[in-house]
Parts: structure tokens; sequence; C-alpha cells
């Protein structure tokens, strides 16, 4: 018959269901603790063990080996000693059972080894659970009402309790105590009462996992959730893709007379779902994500302004008047899920107002030319809203018309809009072939200004880089952005500015293979003939247009040396100065030629200028710190000049640029 200790150390384990190792170390734990609380005896190893087949429990403390004992708690004779080990000498320590048994430890000692019990099964009970649902969050869960709070409902999990806030709630849906929810698992966290668990009903995962419950397509992976845009208890917009040749993802979801979307529209609490099939066309998916409303056309704008992160491109759409209420819907939520579930920003017109938009504005320069050339078009559309302002009846064939014309203006004011972005995006770039590439790298977060300001640049910009561009070209951009931060736009303007006059922009690293492949290519020029000019030309030509790609300066630097017999050093080029225009129209005054700052000092004065740098005019150490190198455009040189004092007003960097612009 096994030992009454036996039986109750099984008898947690199935109740606690935790581990027999984890039963048995915090048994261990206490035993050493209630020793220690009991002999008091500071330093000294102790150890317990526990014999499962007989329930013996044996006490174990460490003892030095002793010609003769003066603290027998500590101590032992060598002879006792031998008796456990006989390999023992004097001044060794051995684990020597406790003489006395577990019986007559004190009540105070006995009490804490309770707690210790306890507090260790806790603890393990605590980690188990926690290392249980971490692996189930996302997952869909069900839980019993335990209480109703006015900050949520209090859900038994069975071993744990759990958490549904009102907030991932569905709007307009009441529990009572005892009452079946299902959720999924949204957070788990560590407490020191167990761990917290949160749970959701209104997230859009909850919306993905009954459709993996209910659909075996989507489990199997024969059809992909491809978005999902929801509000809960209203209405929901999912996108699916078939994976599988021959599979349909949209009747696979709704299944034979909807039953399987009726019981997810059920459990949901009677929330409409739109099943959509995705598109890797955008403007199909995009006319797709509006049912059921009809498109009449879709115009994409794929560009995103750079100076706002997270840009998305935008989708004008034409609808039918009929349609346009239905496309919008209900406070914009049809319209408003399209745009989550596709991405785009969707902005919906009438055929009747995008065409009268056009007839308002038929001598601009972007319809003039189309109107030329689509006279008769043009009059009849005119003739159509006549009819239909006098309230006179319009035929089906002439709203046809209408829609005609409408999709080929919009699709004009789309090549303008595009031919327009891409000359901004040119001038963006010329601008920005001035500035220091390295700025590019430092994020906004690295300015030296307040706190507030650096939160709300990084809303629109994420390096330095980009705020020094946009204050050049298009100042008002900064501006905007600094209003999130509440302060005076002047103020706040002007600290972004002396950040960035004090900004210490890192120096580009060289390019090793780049030199390297300079300097094979002069080899190769030096050793050919030069009697025949003209083949030396002819094979200098291919060589230069390649490396001319990725070293704009040379060119220049080889048509000297062929001509002259002078070493590349003497000679560096000098890159032309760009010509920028900053007006509106972001129409550039002439070709523009990007400029790059080549620092690359000459190599036969490398010594001197190291050592004027150094050492000064005086010859003394630490004497030369009012000289500094600068790169000579008229020289090609690199020389030192005197350093001098600056006045007291201190120029910003966007003055001297437009000075030099």
């Amino acid at each position: 018959m096994k030992n009454e200790f036996v039986l109750a150390i099984n008898e947690i384990v199935d109740e606690r269901a935790l581990p027999r190792e984890t039963i048995l170390e915090a048994l261990r734990s206490a035993l050493v603790t209630a020793y220690r609380k009991d002999v008091s005896v500071g330093g000294q190893n102790v150890d317990a063990e526990i014999d499962m087949t007989n329930g013996r429990v044996v006490i174990l403390v460490e003892k030095e080996v002793v010609q003769s004992v003066q603290d027998p708690r500590t101590e032992i004779t060598l002879e006792a000693a031998r008796e456990i080990n006989p390999n023992v000498a004097i001044g060794d320590t051995i684990m020597v059972p406790f003489e006395d048994t577990t019986r007559k430890f004190g009540r105070i000692a006995a009490q804490t080894a309770k707690q210790i019990i306890l507090q260790k099964i806790r603890e393990a009970e605590r980690k188990t659970l926690y290392e249980e649902y971490i692996e189930r969050q996302g997952d869909l869960i069900s839980g019993t009402v335990q209480s109703v709070t006015p900050q949520g409902l209090t859900v038994s999990l069975g071993r744990a309790e759990a958490l549904l806030p009102r907030a991932h709630m569905i709007p307009k849906e009441t529990y009572k105590p005892h009452d079946k929810v299902r959720a999924i698992l949204l957070e788990v966290k560590p407490g020191n009462r167990g761990p917290q668990i949160i749970l959701s009903r209104s997230h859009r995962n909850m919306l993905r996992r009954l459709l993996e419950y209910e659909v075996p397509e989507i489990f199997n992976g024969q059809v992909e959730i491809k978005n999902i845009a929801r509000e809960a208890g209203y209405r929901s917009k999912v996108a699916v893709a078939a994976l599988q040749e021959g599979v349909d993802p949209v009747g696979a979801c709704v299944g034979m007379r909807g039953i399987r979307i009726q019981n997810i529209v059920r459990e949901l609490s009677e929330e409409k779902i739109d099943v959509i099939e995705w598109s890797p066309d955008p403007a199909t998916f995009i006319t797709k994500a509006l049912s059921p409303a009809r498109v009449a056309g879709v115009f994409l704008d794929e560009y995103a302004d750079s100076g706002s992160r997270g840009g998305m491109g935008t989708a004008t759409v034409i609808v039918p008047d009929d349609q346009l209420s239905l496309a919008i819907g209900r406070e914009g939520q049809n319209a408003r899920l399209a745009a989550k579930l596709t991405g785009w920003r969707i902005d919906i017109k009438s055929v009747t107002e995008s065409v009268t938009s056009a007839l308002q504005n038929t001598e601009s320069p972007a319809l003039a030319a189309f109107n030329r050339e689509h006279a008769d078009l043009l009059a009849e559309v005119r003739r159509i809203m006549e009819k239909r302002e006098a309230n006179r009846p319009v035929m089906p064939e002439e709203f046809q018309t209408l829609a005609q014309y409408a999709r080929q203006v919009e699709g004009v004011l789309l090549s303008e809009r595009r031919a327009v972005n891409k000359r901004h995006q040119e001038h963006l770039q010329a601008v920005r072939a001035t500035l220091p590439e390295g700025a590019f790298n430092v994020p906004v977060t690295d300015l030296d200004i307040p706190a507030p300001l650096v939160r709300a640049l990084a809303t629109r910009f994420e390096t330095a880089g980009e705020v020094m561009l946009y204050l050049i070209v298009d100042e008002d951009r900064v501006r905007k952005a600094l209003k999130r931060a509440q302060e005076d736009d002047d103020d706040a303007l002007a600290v972004v500015k002396r950040a960035l006059d004090r900004l210490v922009i890192p120096e580009p690293v060289a390019e090793p293979e780049a030199t390297a492949e300079v300097e094979e290519v002069v080899t190769e020029a030096e050793a050919a003939p030069v009697e025949p000019a003209v083949e030396v030309e002819a094979a200098a030509e291919p060589v230069m247009a390649e490396a001319a790609e990725e070293e704009e300066v040379l060119p220049a630097i080889l048509e000297p040396e062929l001509e002259e017999e002078a070493p590349v050093e003497a000679r560096p080029a000098v890159a032309p100065k760009p010509v920028i225009d900053l007006e509106p129209e972001f129409e550039p005054a002439a070709p523009y030629v990007p400029r790059r700052p080549v620092f690359e000092p000459d190599v036969m004065d490398d010594e001197e200028l190291l050592r004027l740098r150094s050492t000064g005019k005086k010859g003394k150490k630490g004497k030369g710190a009012k000289r500094e190198l600068i790169f000579d455009e008229e020289t090609g040189k690199m020389v030192a000049r005197r350093k001098r004092k600056g006045s007291r007003r201190r120029s910003s960097f966007f003055d001297d640029f437009e000075d030099e612009i």
C-alpha cells in the first residue's frame, strides 16, 4: 500500500494539473527553508531528498570533517564521516543526513514550509496557465459570463478568468451571468495573480476565425482571405481569392443557400457581411469593393506624396446618378469600408457632377484640346444637360453618352495630374541633389528640438533631409506638420531651422570599388600606344561612357591625360552648378545637371596640407586651429584658408541656399 505522503503528492498533481517534478521541487525548497528556520546556521549548504517509493524524506546538511567537534551542527568527526564516505580526510566537507526527523521541526518552521509549498504551487500554476494561453493567442475561445460590469464582462474559461472590455464588445449586445460567449483571445499578459487574458468580439480577426471555422475551403488552404474591413455590429467586407483552380471563392464562403454565411451573421448579432472576390487589378478590385453599387469608371492616381508618411494612391470613381447614395452608403460606410479593404483613397463622383464640372472648365488647358477634337460629342453633351436642367425626360442612351464623356474627361484630367506629379518629382529630385546626402540618413528624432516638435514632424517626415527639402520647396507642408504640436507656427519653424543649422551631417564613406575601377582604366590608357591618336580615342570612348555612369568626374579626368599626357591627379574635375527653377509650376528653366561635391584632396599635396592642418603657420602643434581645408573650384585643388570670426547674426542654411540659387 502506498504511503499517505505519496498519495497526497499524487492528489495535488491531479488536482492542479502540474508536473510531478514541480511539486517535488516545491517540497524540497520548503524542507530546506524549514531546516534553516529551525537550526539557523548561515552559509551552510542544505539539500533534501524525497523517495517516492516509501515516502521517506531525508535532509542533507554540509559538515566539515574535524578531529574534535566543537559545533555539532556544522562539524563531524573523522570516524563518523568515514561511515558515510570512506575516502574523506580531515578538512573535507561532506553532506550528512539530518539526525533529527522533520517531525521535530518547530511550529514556525512548519508554518514556513507550508507557506512556501503553497507559494511555489501557485507560481507554477500561474506559469502553466500563461504558457497555455499564450499559445492560443488569436484563436477562437468559448467561455461563460461570470459577472457584468460597466467596464465589461468577466468570462470564465475553466481554469482561468478573462476580461471582455466594453470597447471590444459588439454594440447593442447584452449579456447576463451564465450566458455562453465566444470571442477571440486578443492578448495575454503575465500578472501577479495569474495571466491577464483580454478577449474581443469586435476585432476583424474574430470574423477571420469564424470563416475558417465555417468554411472548410479556407481551413484547408483552397481559399485565402486577402483582407477584411469591419465595423463591428454594422457591416463588414471580406476579400477572398482562390488558390486552387476550379474553386469559386465567393460561393465557398456563402455556402449552399447562404447557410455558411448566415451562421456567421447570427454569431455576430446580424452583422451584414459582403464577400468580394479579390483581383490583382486595382480598378477591378475597387469596382467590386463598392458593390452593391454599379460603377461607370475607375481612374487611379498612383502618385503618393513623399512628404506624407504612409501615403497611398487616390482612385476617382464615376457612378451613375441613381447609384451615388448606394456607393457612398449610410454615413459613408460603404465607401469607407471599400477604402479600408483596397488600401486606396476613394473619391466618388456622379456622372452629372463630373460632366457639370467639365463643362464649367472647358477652356482650361487640360480640356481645351480635348474639346476641340470632340466638338460633336461636346455639343451633344450640352444638349442633354440643357434637357436635364429643363426637367425633361432623358433617355438611357443619352445617359450612356454622358457617362462616356465623363470617363473621357476624367482620363484627360488624370493624364494632366500625372504629368504635373512627374514634374514635381523631378523638381524634388533636382533640389535633393543639392542637399548633403548624409542628411537623408539622419532620423528626425535626432534633431535637437523639443519632444512635441519631434513627434509632430515624425508624422510626416522620416529624415532630417526630408525636412530640409520641403523647407526649400514647400514650407507650408512643414508648417502644417508643426501645427500638431499646438505651438506658434513661426516660433516652431524657427526652432526647427536653427536645429538643422546645428545638425552635424555624417560625411559619405568613399567607395573603394569605384576608386579601384578608375585606377584600372587609367593604367590601361597609359599603357596604350599614343601614336595612332584616332585609335586611342575610339578605344577610350566606350570605357569613358561606361565609367561615367558610376563616376561623373571620370570623363573630365581622362580627357586631359589623353591630350596632354598629364597625371590624373593634377586635373580634378569640377561639376557645373545646377540651374533650378523654384517657381510653383515645377518647370526647370534649363536642363538640370546633378551636382555632387567631390572632396578628393590632391595626392601630391597631402603631406603639406596635413602638416598645415595639424601644426599651423608657426609650425607648432595646436596653433593651426585657425586654418581649414576647402576645395577651390577655380584651381581644382584643396587649399588651406584662414578661419574668420563670424558676424553676430547667424546665417541660416536656407538663406545661404537661396543666395546660391
